[in-house]
């Protein structure tokens, strides 16, 4: 059973010693360029999962009032499948009709660009931002060559249900 506590500070550290960290592989950015101020400012919010389709379906219903809300899992609860597939028709059937868009992260799930491993690796998570602030951060990083060298396919997967930035 997972510990609020424990899980909080794991996403903490996950930000603060991967998401936040530039990378040569990734052309000198950090994964994610917003992680760092959404951290210092608490403008996230941490949630222990009990289903991901259902908890989706409550927060389109309720919205989130931090730029990101992550959902966490034991991994070993759904199979990456499962959980992609839950995560999936959440987007479709509900979230995206509300601005919302669930992006998933799950151990038996690799993302992998330039070498670099994108997931946290001990959870499975669904993290869940507004649709039109993803999309506007997403144009903003663009701009300054965020996704210059980002494997295609990944950035096809990436952009599924967002505006490409680089177009």
């Amino acid at each position: 059973m997972l510990d609020l506590e424990q899980v909080q500070y794991d996403m903490e550290r996950w930000m603060a010693n991967f998401l936040e960290v530039p990378h040569p592989e990734l052309g000198g950015w950090p994964p994610c360029p917003y992680a760092r101020r959404a951290r210092l400012d608490r403008d996230f919010e941490v949630r222990l999962g009990v289903n991901p389709y259902f908890d989706l379906k409550v927060v389109s219903q309720t919205g989130i009032a931090k730029s990101v809300v992550i959902f966490v899992y034991e991994s070993t609860a759904y199979t990456a499948k499962q959980f992609a597939i839950q995560i999936e028709s959440a987007n479709t059937e509900f979230l995206l009709s509300q601005d919302l868009l669930a992006l998933e992260d799950h151990p038996d799930l690799p993302e992998v660009v330039n070498g670099v491993s994108m997931n946290q690796g001990t959870y499975a998570l669904a993290l869940v931002q507004n649709l039109t602030d993803l999309n506007t951060k997403a144009r903003l990083v663009a701009q300054k060559d965020f996704y210059h060298g980002w494997p295609k396919d990944y950035l096809h997967k990436l952009f599924a249900h967002r505006q490409d930035p680089r177009s």
